[in-house]
């Protein structure tokens, strides 16, 4: 994380402890929404954040609000059946307009559109505040000028409607309760418990727990075992899918008897439409109940925030060492001042940096691939990111060979399958040509036919003058020797008798599998294979045909490369 980023991931973070506080405290339910009504415009940065709840008349009217905003508007009450806010009520999802008074997507409200013009609304964000399935109200945040809401604005405004919608559903249960104590006692003390429970959670966080520390909390209150799973491994649990997705489309637990006298329920983490992964407490059959689930459903909001936070600090992370990775290589041989301070900043040695490594996998997207190389390079002390479309990782390497070998065995227990990593050394900070000859050795590794390996270019040297562009000379000078009149006959008839003969070699001189291969008739290969000892020579099989099958191979393998 740079320098500048960090006051503004501290604001978050005790924007983020400031709402959890809010939630458990149980307070005045007009100062946990002004609380997060607060944080919220804090952190998205609009011209005014406001909340508004659906009433008994059913009308839409602010609660809470926070920025410049006039007391005409915020006074006002409109049908919740219209404007943007009706849309997102209705459908229960996020909306947003581009301008509001010219927006043809939303039915308008006459008295509310003079506020708006009143007000200078233009830009209009709406998240809504979704209680046990039904959509009781509305978190918006509005500018004064056109503007589009990027993706993760959505999803952050979403999650605190999600804290507002659960702080509203607290008051509600504390409300009741109190009403009713003697005759809810019982009740009460599971509240209590619950609220106990979400301010231990809530210490957990204020300590810099991880989402595994929250998950190990919860277990510890409620008993039983608690597992957090991300959304990678969600699908991979074939015994939990059909939970996990009916917890995902309803938002609420889904209980199910384990085969082993077992309960396990599954609560979604999701933060708007994004799904983050999924708690699954197991405990006895029989044990827990109706406020335990509610608690497991709340635990997931504060898991989600720290998900989501955690995201976009390893993101932010990936993409200053994609960016710089990408420089050094662009603007190598030798670095600049800027990129050698950049690095410094972020503890890595830049005159260390000598060995590039490239990775590969036939199942595993360039991009992918280069996010668990970023885990490994802030291991190392490297950089990582991908480059011209390969998984790319520049290392400190005073042993290449064991580098390289220790990258491929972490690549491979993490992806479960092959992966192709190759590394060459830099020196003066050559970093391009490191990223060409490794790129171009991997090439020739996956057409010898090694897909799963580490290795250094220098275990394969025999083939330098293929993928080494300084040996270029040199191998234009034994093709030209070896098969450089068949390729002058392809170039000039637009044939293919190098093709040909590379095919019948690799299928050791059997004419039948070589013609099955090319798809050819028998007599058609026959009579290209004449064609070609025209071309060398009636003893071609006989004399130099060592020469003859290296070079058609070599010729193969710079194919390749290229």
């Amino acid at each position: 994380m740079t320098p500048a980023a960090e006051p503004r991931r501290q604001r978050e973070l005790a924007s983020l402890y400031a709402t959890v506080k809010s939630l458990t405290a149980l307070g005045e339910l007009d100062e946990v929404l002004q609380s997060i009504v607060h944080h919220a415009h804090d952190l998205i940065g609009t011209d005014f954040t406001y909340l508004s709840l659906v009433g008994a008349d059913g009308r839409l009217s602010a609660r809470a609000s926070e920025g410049t905003i006039s007391a005409e508007f915020l006074a006002a009450a409109i049908p919740a059946t219209v404007g943007l806010g009706g849309k997102v009520l209705a459908s229960k999802s996020p909306h947003w307009v581009r301008d509001y008074a010219t927006s043809t997507l939303i039915q308008h409200d006459p008295n509310f559109d003079r506020l708006v013009v009143t007000e200078d609304l233009v830009a209009l964000l709406g998240v809504p505040l979704v209680i046990r399935g039904e959509a009781v109200g509305a978190l918006f945040a509005a500018d004064r000028s056109e503007r589009s809401f990027q993706a993760e604005e959505i999803a952050l405004l979403n999650a605190f409607a999600d804290h507002a919608a659960v702080a509203l559903d607290n008051a509600r249960l504390y409300e009741e309760s109190r009403t009713a104590l003697r005759e809810l006692r019982v009740a009460y003390g599971k509240i209590e418990r619950a609220q106990a429970i979400h301010e231990a959670l809530t210490g957990v966080v204020l300590d810099g727990g991880t989402p595994g520390d929250v998950a190990q909390h919860l277990a510890d209150q409620l008993g039983g075992t608690v597992t957090l799973l991300d959304r990678a491994e969600s699908p991979l649990r074939t015994d939990l899918a059909e939970a996990v997705e009916d917890a995902r489309r309803t938002g609420r637990c889904r209980t199910s008897p384990g085969a082993d006298g077992t309960d396990r329920s599954v609560a979604a983490v999701q933060a708007g439409d994004s799904y983050l992964g999924a708690l699954v407490w197991s405990r006895p059959s029989g044990t827990g109940d109706d406020t335990d689930l509610r608690t497991l459903e709340r635990a997931t909001h504060i898991l989600g925030l720290l998900i989501l936070k955690e995201q976009a600090v390893a993101e932010a992370g990936e993409r200053l060492s994609g960016e710089l990775l990408t420089e050094v290589m662009v603007g190598s041989p030798g670095i600049g001042p800027a990129q050698r301070a950049r690095a410094r900043a972020r503890a890595i040695d830049v005159d260390r940096l000598d060995l590039v490594l490239v990775a590969d996998s036939p199942a595993v997207p360039p991009g992918d691939l280069a996010r668990h190389l970023h885990d490994i390079a802030r291991d190392r002390a490297g950089l990582a990111g991908e480059h011209l479309g390969r998984a790319t990782m520049i290392l400190p390497g005073a042993d290449a060979e064991a580098t390289v070998a220790d990258v491929h065995t972490r690549l491979r227990r993490t992806l479960g399958g092959p992966v192709l990593v190759v590394g060459e050394s830099a020196s003066g900070h050559d970093w391009a040509r490191a990223y060409a000859l490794a790129g171009r050795c991997g090439a020739v590794m996956r057409a010898l036919g090694h897909t799963d390996g580490g290795a250094t270019t220098r275990q394969y040297s025999l083939y330098a003058m293929v993928f080494d562009p300084e040996r270029a000379g040199e191998l234009d000078r034994f093709l030209a020797g070896s098969i450089g009149a068949l390729l002058e006959y392809d170039r000039r008839r637009g044939t293919d008798l190098v093709g040909t003969l590379g095919a019948y070699y690799v299928h050791r001189a059997n004419v039948a599998a070589t013609a099955r291969a090319l798809h050819l008739h028998v007599n058609t290969l026959l009579k290209r294979l004449d064609r070609a000892g025209t071309v060398l020579g009636s003893d071609w099989r006989h004399e130099n045909d060592l020469e003859l099958q290296l070079g058609l191979r070599l010729h193969q393998l710079r194919a390749a490369a290229s």
